[in-house]
């Protein structure tokens, strides 16, 4: 083995390592702080500490430790999928990488027009940070996503590029779209203008919420099932999770991977429908036309007043 194929093994290795370390500190992190349990449990995320603020205490809970780390872990498995590439690829992991670029890229071009094809990263990003966090239940972590408050900053965000794209027509054009069709129907369009944020939030937040909820309620039944089943047995038997064995795992496909993953394609997918559906590209571009034109008339009415 060359030195350059030894260093290039040992940067993946440490790579790899840097990317799962995120996750086992999570775990580490959760045993550590989580308090011992009676029973069923369905609580929020727990506040390790609070960071002194003028008007409130600024609480830091594990949902947003979870986010972090998962945004490390995400860092460094795109650091690891991009490791050695060139333009032809030798390496399954960049036809991989490739793979997912032009299905972002495709699918931003589809849903929200050429204008807007720089907009592939963020929306890659969306559905990562989205989907993994949402995963993080199948290793008995606290999903980032089942907290109100980290879907809700996702949700704010989206909402400050639509507000963005709708400016970039002009402030009296963003005003004005408030009173269409009908000036009586104003107050309705800002409480639906506001309203975008929250659905966003709420829809994502809920259903994951109520995944991990079901999740937890099925198994314990099954628990409950099976010491009603195998009661009458010895007690080495009895003590055997008959009905939990495979059952949770199958209803997990559904509730922590499927669910999760869908509810992360079905946040970008609306991104980007809302984003593009604010942004009216035939009057942008008149709009900037005509303030073209108005700088030019001004250096021309410059240049003829200097002769």
């Amino acid at each position: 083995m060359s030195r350059a194929d030894l260093k290039f093994k040992v940067i993946d290795i440490l790579l790899v390592i840097l990317m799962i370390l995120p996750l086992v500190t999570a775990i580490v992190l959760t045993i550590l702080i989580s308090p011992p349990s009676q029973g069923v449990e369905i609580t929020g995320a727990l506040i390790l500490f609070e960071i002194p603020m003028p008007l409130q205490n600024l609480p830091i809970t594990e949902a947003q430790i979870n986010s972090w780390l998962v945004m490390l872990s995400i860092f460094f498995l795109c650091l690891y999928m991009t490791h050695g590439i060139k333009d032809r690829p030798t390496l399954k992991r960049q036809h991989f990488a490739e793979w997912i670029v032009e299905k972002c890229e495709g699918m931003v071009g589809e849903n929200m027009g050429e204008y807007f094809k720089g907009f592939a990263p963020f929306i890659a990003s969306i559905i990562a940070l989205s989907a993994f966090s949402s995963l993080l239940s199948l290793l008995g972590l606290f999903p980032p996503t089942s907290d109100l408050n980290v879907v809700a900053g996702w949700a704010i965000l989206v909402f400050i590029l639509i507000t963005y794209y709708k400016m970039k027509c002009g402030p009296l054009n963003y005003l004005k779209s408030f009173s269409e069709p009908v000036a009586f129907l104003t107050p309705l369009n800002v409480v639906s203008e506001v309203a975008t944020p929250v659905s966003m939030a709420f829809r994502h937040y809920g259903n994951v919420l109520s995944g991990t909820v079901i999740s937890v309620l099925l198994a314990t039944a099954l628990q409950g099932l099976s010491s009603l089943v195998l009661g009458w047995a010895p007690d080495f038997i009895a003590s055997i999770p008959l009905f939990q064995v495979g059952i949770p795992g199958v209803l997990s496909l559904y509730f922590d991977i499927f669910s999760g993953c869908l509810q992360a394609y079905i946040f970008a997918m609306l991104t980007m429908l809302y984003v593009s559906g604010a942004f009216n590209i035939d009057l942008y571009e008149k709009r900037r036309a005509k303030r073209k034109l108005k700088k030019q008339q001004k250096a021309e009415k410059i240049i003829s007043e200097e002769k």
